[in-house]
């Protein structure tokens, strides 16, 4: 049975929103899902809540940041039962023509961080997402009123304060467009278990090519994550 999640099997939908922040995952239980959600755990600050979207179950757990974190959480939740993974949060941004609070829909993410690549026994592995959930997620970004959306690859790095400031420029000539701390943990532990798994972010600042950061506005970045949110609670739910 899981270690740091407080829960039995049936607490959690198969279909899980992952957020770092715990609060991030309050924020979205009591904002969109529908009225009801119950928390189901607590265990060391990690916020989780179930409930229904659009009358469809629907859970939300908080991940912790990085790989490392985030891997053991993505292998509790599947113990528990969980089928499909969906990663939310937030990425620095890389591509031309990208805007802060734009949403990035990682098809799949390379990585700096050893933690997945030793998960997956292979070196070389190359984390990717489930392309139902990219089919799916881009289809409704097309539909609906979510501002700039991008497909393509992300970087997971383990590194948050990185002191090298060309790592940036490197990653974005082979076409990343977003780097930050978890997608390649979800997408192996998903390839490995046989369940589906997506990430989707909301850029919140963008990264230079020297290393220099411009940063949204904390408003900004609410408004930003308020649109991915919709497109990934329907994706989640799919």
């Amino acid at each position: 049975m899981p270690i740091h999640l407080r829960a039995e099997a049936g607490d959690y939908a198969p279909n899980v929103l992952c957020p770092g922040d715990p609060l991030r995952a309050k924020y979205i239980a009591e904002t969109f899902f529908d009225p009801g959600a119950r928390q189901v755990n607590t265990e060391r600050g990690m916020l989780g809540y179930t409930g229904t979207f659009d009358g469809k179950p629907i859970s939300v757990q908080s991940t912790g940041m990085g790989c490392p974190s985030a891997g053991i959480v993505f292998e509790e939740l599947i113990m528990l039962g969980v089928t499909r993974l969906v990663r939310v949060g937030t990425c620095g941004g890389l591509g031309d023509g990208m805007a802060m609070g734009d949403t990035v829909i990682g098809v799949s993410a390379s990585t700096d961080d050893q933690t997945p690549l030793r998960y997956a026994a292979m070196e070389g592995y190359a984390p990717t997402a489930t392309f139902s959930l990219v089919e799916t997620a881009a289809r409704l970004s097309r539909e609906g009123t979510v501002g700039g959306v991008h497909v393509g690859p992300v970087v997971t790095s383990g590194l948050f304060y990185n002191p090298d400031p060309t790592t940036f420029a490197r990653w974005k000539r082979l076409g990343h467009l977003g780097v930050e701390m978890e997608a390649a943990m979800m997408y192996t532990v998903a390839a490995v278990k046989n369940i589906e798994s997506l990430a989707i972010m909301t850029v919140s600042d963008m990264l230079g090519e020297s290393g220099d950061t411009v940063r949204i506005s904390d408003e900004e970045l609410t408004a930003g994550v308020d649109r991915m949110m919709g497109i990934s609670c329907a994706v989640a739910v799919s």
